[in-house]
């Protein structure tokens, strides 16, 4: 059997990742997709929870940008996110696994509040367990959402799957020159400003001790590859750089 590197893991997913090949809201193939894998490594004998964004469906700074006053737009945001959560834990349960929505804004007909001794309940007993509605408050990302619930948790690492492999010097898509990091520490990522993640997410990693691994989500296998330790991606981690 594979020596697990992390036993209970935190999996950040973008609203985008669920897009597929639509411009916007949710593909039930790739929502599929994405079941099995996290299936897959679910055999493995590890304990995972899942924090998810909304932003295929509606992104709040998107529409302060707009005129919409900027805390009524994150709680939109906020709501985006139960409506992937749920779409996702479908898809997990249609594929055998056993899922749990907490949402972090209360509507008991579809989630249940998040309680933190009952998340880790569930986590003990199998389960995968979904965080919805961010932090339940306005002005904090999806990114800073996944760094305190894995902090609260207890998980070895948060895994941020991505469209790109990992953390570059700058867009890759925009430039050819850009150079991807295979480790970097906190503090540089932090000054350099990379755009990964938010500084809060970065800081609450820090200031806990969270490894993050930012890797390409939809080259298959690599959730795998990362809880088993495999060399992918970038590695953010209170360790400077080799080299």
């Amino acid at each position: 059997m594979a020596t697990l590197r992390y036993r209970r893991v935190m999996l950040k997913l973008s609203g985008e990742a669920l897009l597929g090949p639509r411009e916007h809201g949710i593909s039930p193939e790739t929502c599929d997709s994405i079941a099995a894998e996290i299936k897959d490594v679910l055999e493995l004998g590890i304990q995972l929870c899942i924090v998810i964004g909304g932003g295929n469906i509606f992104r709040g700074t998107a529409g302060s940008r707009h005129g919409l006053d900027r805390v009524t737009g994150d709680y939109m945001g906020m709501l985006a996110t139960v409506i992937n959560a749920l779409a996702l834990q479908d898809s997990l349960e249609r594929a055998g696994v056993h899922t749990r929505v907490q949402s972090a804004i209360e509507m008991r007909s579809v989630a249940e509040p998040f309680i933190r001794r009952r998340a880790v309940r569930h986590l003990e007993k199998g389960r995968v367990v979904i965080f919805a509605a961010g932090t339940g408050n306005p002005f904090f990302s999806t990114d800073t959402t996944a760094a305190l619930r894995a902090s609260e948790m207890g998980c070895e690492v948060l895994l941020k799957a991505t469209k790109v492999d990992g953390i570059y010097t700058s867009d890759p898509k925009r430039d050819p020159h850009a150079q991807r990091f295979d480790r970097i520490s906190y503090t540089e990522a932090l000054q350099r400003r990379l755009a990964v993640m938010d500084s809060t997410a970065f800081s609450l990693c820090m200031d806990n001790k969270m490894p993050i691994i930012v890797f390409d989500l939809f080259k298959r296998g690599n959730i795998k590859r990362a809880i088993l330790g495999e060399p992918i991606g970038t590695l953010v981690s209170d360790e400077s750089p080799v080299g």
